[in-house]
C-alpha cells in the first residue's frame, strides 16, 4: 500500500502522532511517526482489557453469563455496556440489558470481578494472558481497566494481528466478541451522540450503519474496535482484512471527527489499489 495515507497524520493539529496498518496475516503495512512512543490509550484500553476478560473466561475462571457487577448484571453485559451502571459512577441507572450506557464504572468492577476469580490483581493478569504472549513490552496498565492503558503503535499492531488470527483465543470466542450483543439496543457513542441502535460486541464498537461514526465511510459495516478520548484508535476490518491504530497526545474533539474517516478512507483505498 502507498504510504501517503499514513502520512496524512502530518497534517493532524497534535503535538505527537503515530499511526500504523496491519494485515490479518501479521504483515505490517507501514508506520508512519514514533511508532515506538509510549502514549496514553485512554478507553482503547478496553479492548485489551476485554481481551484479558475472555481469556480468563477460556481459561475457566469465568463464565460469560454469570453474575457480575449490579444486581441482575452479568460478565457479558459488563463487556457490552448493558450492565445499568452511570459513566463514571458506580451507581445504577438502568435495569441490566435495557440499554446501552456506556460505562467506565463498568470496565473497572470487570476488572475486579476477573482479580477476585482469579487471584491476580488484574493489570498483572492482563499482563500475563495478552501483553506477554503477543511481546507488547512497552504496554502496561497503570490504573483502570477502562482508560489507564499506556502502548505504542508496535505493540497494538501485534494486538490487531492477534484480533485478526487470534492464537491466545479461540476464534469463535473473538467471533463472539465482535457480534453485536443485545441488539436493537440504543444509547449514546460518547462523542457522537444519540444512536439506535448502538451497536456493540464484547469490549469492541461495531461500526454497523452508524452515521456519524469515528471510522471512514468505505469501512465496512462489520468494522469494530475503539477511540479513546485522548486522541486515540484502533479499528478492524474484516472484510478488508486489514487493522489501523493511530495514537496521539491531543484529547478528542472536533479535530478528530473530521480527520479520523479521511485518513480511514484514505488507508483503506490504498490497500484497495
Amino acid at each position: 500500500m502507498s504510504l501517503q495515507s499514513l502520512a496524512l497524520i502530518e497534517n493532524w493539529p497534535v503535538p505527537t502522532a503515530a499511526a500504523g496498518v496491519v494485515r490479518a496475516d501479521g504483515t505490517v503495512l507501514g508506520t508512519h511517526g514514533p511508532a515506538g512512543h509510549r502514549f496514553p490509550l485512554a478507553s482503547v484500553t478496553k479492548p485489551l482489557a476485554a481481551y484479558a476478560a475472555l481469556v480468563a473466561y477460556e481459561e475457566g475462571a469465568v463464565e460469560l453469563d454469570e453474575p457480575a457487577g449490579p444486581p441482575g448484571s452479568t460478565v457479558r453485559h459488563l463487556l457490552a455496556h448493558t450492565s445499568g451502571l452511570a459513566f463514571d459512577e458506580h451507581r445504577v441507572m438502568a435495569p441490566p440489558g435495557e440499554r446501552r450506557l456506556y460505562s467506565n464504572a463498568g470496565f473497572e468492577q470487570l476488572g475486579d470481578h476477573i482479580a477476585k476469580a482469579t487471584d491476580i490483581p488484574f493489570a498483572e493478569y492482563l499482563r500475563q494472558a495478552v501483553l506477554a504472549p503477543l511481546g507488547m513490552t512497552a504496554t502496561s496498565l497503570e490504573g483502570s481497566p477502562a482508560k489507564d492503558g499506556v502502548s505504542t503503535v508496535e505493540d497494538l499492531l501485534r494486538f490487531a494481528a492477534e484480533v485478526q488470527a487470534p492464537r491466545l483465543l479461540d476464534p469463535r470466542t473473538v467471533a463472539e466478541a465482535m457480534s453485536t450483543q443485545y441488539p436493537g439496543t440504543k444509547g449514546v457513542l460518547p462523542g457522537y451522540g444519540h444512536q439506535n441502535p448502538n451497536d456493540w460486541g464484547l469490549g469492541f464498537e461495531i461500526r454497523d450503519g452508524k452515521s456519524p461514526h469515528w471510522t471512514g465511510g468505505s469501512s465496512s459495516p462489520r468494522t469494530f474496535g475503539h477511540f479513546g478520548q485522548s486522541g486515540t484508535f484502533l479499528w478492524i476490518d474484516p472484510d478488508a482484512g486489514l487493522a489501523a491504530v493511530a495514537l496521539t497526545d491531543r484529547a478528542f474533539g472536533p479535530w478528530a471527527t473530521e480527520a479520523w474517516p479521511a485518513f480511514t478512507d484514505a488507508v483503506l483505498a490504498s490497500a484497495r489499489g
